[in-house]
């Protein structure tokens, strides 16, 4: 800004004498060389002007791309956490699908497959965006594998998890997160929902609703979580997902909601997984009219004859 000012001055200083000279040159060698000095001033700062400005755009230049190579190596390691490939002889299946609003992501979705035939799959939403939120987020996956590991069930999971995020991360930081664990021989799902969105089941038990658990992890110190159970059927299928799908807004300011998001999934739910998840997040893309505000991750889970797959 500095310099602009100064190069502004000078040129219209420049300018000014032109004008006040112009019938002066012919007559005065004086004036022809005054105005003769004042143009190559003129001309000379402007030209130390723009050669600073060069510098500080090739600076900019390398800042930019360190930035850009620092959150692509950010990227990298945070799809490292994601499971590369998910369990698919414990009766269920699995799809998921992550698409970050800022490049790397604080949305995160575990599937564990864990000794004595146990499955445990997990999906948190980290309040916050981009690396900080990241970072919480892998901290939240280490911590989560570490308890799972131990054989706890959901709800004393989720409520040491709590008392770890409290401890560790300011007043404004929480996650939510739904954690359920698949007994594959009964068919059924022992889960606790901290404060998450309420996933959607499509099949026999539509009107049931994962509620059971407490508030988001990190809030409060000690915070209750209670479990709840389900049993299902094959073809069952189980959709978690985070706000950055429901609340993805059109022009007119209205979200995508959950009831649209379960209309899309009914409608679909005959095909597979993975077109499922796809037919979710293009009609999410065609509703929302601006670029995603939020985090949009999606998780599937169906039901499966385990005996079969064996």
């Amino acid at each position: 800004m500095r310099d602009k000012i100064y190069v502004t001055t000078f040129l219209l200083g420049a300018g000014l004498l032109l004008y006040v000279g112009r019938g002066m040159l012919a007559q005065s060698t004086y004036a022809s060389l005054g105005l003769s000095f004042a143009g190559t001033t003129a001309a000379g700062i402007l030209g130390i002007a723009l050669y600073r400005v060069q510098l500080e755009l090739r600076a900019s230049r390398h800042e930019l791309a360190r930035k850009e190579a620092e959150l692509s190596f950010a990227r990298e390691v945070q799809l490292a956490l994601f499971p590369r490939e998910f369990p698919s002889d414990l009766g269920l299946k699995f799809t998921a699908a992550c698409v970050p609003a800022r490049g790397i992501s604080g949305d995160y979705y575990d599937v564990m497959e864990l000794p004595g035939g146990r499955l445990v799959f997990t999906f948190a939403d980290i309040s916050g965006k981009g690396i900080s939120a990241a970072i919480l987020m892998s901290n939240v996956h280490a911590v989560l594998r570490i308890l799972a590991a131990e054989g706890l069930p959901p709800g004393e999971v989720c409520s040491r998890l709590n008392r770890h995020l409290y401890q560790v991360t300011e007043a404004s930081r929480f996650a939510t997160v739904f954690y359920g664990e698949w007994n594959a021989a009964a068919r059924r799902l022992t889960y606790t929902n901290a404060g998450h969105n309420t996933p959607i089941l499509v099949g026999s038990r539509r009107a049931d609703r994962l509620e059971q658990g407490g508030p988001p992890l990190g809030l409060f110190l000690e915070s209750p979580y209670g479990e709840g159970s389900v049993t299902l059927e094959v073809g069952d299928l189980i959709a978690v997902y985070s706000d950055g799908i429901t609340d993805a807004e059109n022009s007119d300011g209205e979200p995508f909601g959950e009831s649209r998001l379960e209309g899309v999934i009914v409608s679909h739910a005959e095909k597979s997984l993975a077109e499922i998840e796809q037919q979710v997040l293009k009609a999410v893309h065609e509703w929302s009219s601006e670029e995603a505000s939020d985090d949009a991750t999606l998780l599937l889970a169906r039901v499966t004859d385990s005996s079969k797959e064996a």
